[in-house]
């Protein structure tokens, strides 16, 4: 039989190593952490949203990276897409739901199933496929012969394989396991790498003490947020509706998560939010009748603002005191919030960049390494949450598999 060594016990890695098994490879499992799946039961630990039910060709529309491959993407992805994931957990025993949303959970709801039980059955079918797991194995390195090297509590070792499948993560959530170390060691190896950057992050802004003060924490809800687009090119008018929470040091929330790719291309990047989406200037203006003053404190009433928002339009810097409805009307339909950068990689849910695809070929090969491929968030792509993230690093982990099964058929 041969041999194939899978680094990395993640969601890619987990389902590269099923596939190169059922596929008749002998495989090994090596992870750095003590136990497999670290950053898969910190995904799920509140509810396990494992994919999407959007159709597949809007599907497509949520990634993004340097350079994506549109049609090598559409192909990864439609070789194991939304569908048979669900299938795929409902092999492993469990039912799925689908949300209204679009997100999909295993289980009878959404509050049904946490990241932890999928992940025993799912060890327990490795296991059952003949999957040596190596835990507290820190990969160090890996020669053109297919040698890999490890730090373990026992010391440097080395294993030979036929094919090798790299699944290593991106940079976020360090404390899993996921700490993008192995960029020093494939950039030393001359292979391309596009810097980590955190990916559906928050991001910071320069707020006042009074702001701080009156509205951390809380959401702010029902809103329209758009990037504003860089200085020299096409306004984009795409927005995104949802829900943000203000935090001590800025934003966080779904919405600013899906804007990450365009405000960190801006030179100065900015939010550009509208509070009452539903309804126009003149609509505003009209709710207000006859008022003349404290028009903060009559908006929340009659146009029935949150707190959080009334905090924002009272104690954002150069802004106000508001002399006339209109003026009022037309901030809260575009209010616009300058950014200073996103929070540390290291508070992320993802990471964007990684592994260049000019460096892999059409089997997720890296060129310069024949016979190691790659999968997972290794590679140069990034997506929202919301199910986009984990579909993807299951795909790419079931196509490394399947690439490498079908490069070892042919050596």
């Amino acid at each position: 039989m041969k041999t194939i060594g899978i680094v990395g016990g993640g969601p890619a890695g987990l389902m590269a190593a099923e596939s190169a098994a059922m596929l008749g490879a002998r495989v090994a499992l090596y992870d750095a952490m003590p136990s497999l799946g670290r950053k898969f039961l910190v995904a799920g630990k509140s509810g396990l949203n494992i994919t999407n039910n959007t159709p597949f060709p809007d599907f497509l529309e949520h990634y993004s990276g340097t350079h994506l491959p549109s049609e090598q993407w559409a192909q990864i992805l439609n070789q194991f897409d939304n569908s048979d994931l669900r299938s795929w957990v409902q092999g492993l025993g469990l039912d799925t739901f689908a949300a209204s949303s679009g997100k999909v959970f295993p289980g009878p709801d959404r509050l049904g199933m946490k990241a932890a039980p999928l992940l025993r059955r799912w060890i327990q079918r490795l296991r059952s496929l003949g999957v040596s797991i190596h835990p507290r194995h820190r990969w160090t390195g890996v020669q053109p012969d297919l040698t890999l090297s490890f730090s373990t509590p026992k010391g440097e070792v080395s294993c030979n394989h036929d094919a090798i499948i790299l699944a290593l993560g991106g940079a976020s959530w360090p404390r899993t396991g996921s700490d993008g170390a192995w960029t020093h060691m494939l950039e030393k190896a001359g292979i391309t790498i596009t810097p980590l950057e955190a990916a559906n992050c928050g991001w910071e802004a320069a707020w006042p003490d009074e702001l701080i003060d009156e509205a951390a924490g809380l959401p702010i809800k029902n809103l329209m947020v758009a990037a504003e687009s860089p200085p020299n090119t096409t306004p984009t008018q795409q927005g995104y509706r949802g829900e943000l929470v203000l935090t001590h040091y800025g934003l966080e929330g779904g919405p600013i998560y899906r804007l990450g790719p365009a405000l960190r291309q801006h030179p100065r990047p900015a939010l550009v939010i509208d509070f009452k989406p539903d309804s126009s200037i003149e609509q505003l203006t009209t709710r207000m009748g006859k008022v003349k003053r404290n028009f903060v404190r009559e908006a929340k009433r009659r146009w029935k603002l949150d707190p959080a928002s009334c905090a924002l339009l009272k104690h954002l810097p150069d802004r106000g005191p508001w002399q006339s409805v209109e003026q009022l009307a037309r901030e809260v339909k575009h209010c616009h919030i300058p950014l200073l950068r996103p929070r540390p990689i290291e508070e992320a849910i993802s990471s964007a960049g990684g592994i260049s695809w000019q460096a892999l070929d059409q089997q997720l090969m890296l060129t310069k390494l024949p016979g190691v491929f790659v999968a997972g968030e290794m590679i140069d792509w990034e997506a929202p949450t919301g199910g986009y993230l984990l579909q993807a690093c299951f795909a790419t982990g079931r196509y490394a598999a399947k690439s490498a099964h079908h490069y070892l058929s042919q050596s």
